[in-house]
């Protein structure tokens, strides 16, 4: 299945139990969320679409690593940028049964701001919404920008509409 990047959004006043319980602020089944299916569910055709609202929930699908590539820091060229605190992590593959050990990070409200503005400016510079085929260079060779940008513009969305509802995430790379 490969590794998936989920976030869910929490009221501001649930900031100081989502730094102590990031979990208590995660789905039992993102996936389920994000295509659809019923929870729990490993077979079967499901809505084929995100059932948790989009203000609610962001589901990068694989997209997460690119990412991530493309907002950390690139000495002599770009320092990294704020976005970058929204993709970073890795699972620990050597966490023991059940064989990996997922990333959770919890951003509060007052920083999702900065994240926000970066991702609309990197949207922007790289013409996210209508990309040609020469963003594809910025990534790895095996990167592609007609997958990443789709993403990039949702990423952009939904912090846009954290900072309008003064709320915070709770992001899980697993």
């Amino acid at each position: 299945m490969g590794i998936r990047y989920y976030a869910y959004a929490f009221e501001a006043e649930q900031t100081a139990d989502a730094l102590v319980h990031p979990h208590r602020y995660l789905s039992a089944d993102p996936l389920a969320d994000a295509w659809g299916f019923e929870p729990g569910a490993r077979i079967g055709s499901g809505l084929y679409g995100q059932v948790v609202p989009k203000r609610d929930m962001l589901y990068l699908d694989k997209a997460w690593d690119e990412l991530q590539d493309l907002t950390r820091e690139r000495p002599g060229v770009h320092p990294e940028r704020p976005s970058y605190r929204m993709f970073e992590g890795h699972v620990n593959v050597n966490a023991g049964p059940p064989g990996w050990e997922p990333w959770v990070r919890v951003l509060a409200p007052e920083e999702m701001s900065p994240i926000a503005q970066d991702l609309s400016e990197l949207c922007r510079d790289l013409n996210a919404e209508d990309p040609d085929e020469s963003v594809a260079s910025l990534w790895r060779v095996s990167s592609s920008a007609d997958y990443v940008l789709p993403y990039l513009c949702k990423a952009r969305d939904f912090t846009r509409g954290l900072v309008e509802d003064g709320r915070g995430m709770v992001y899980m790379i697993a």
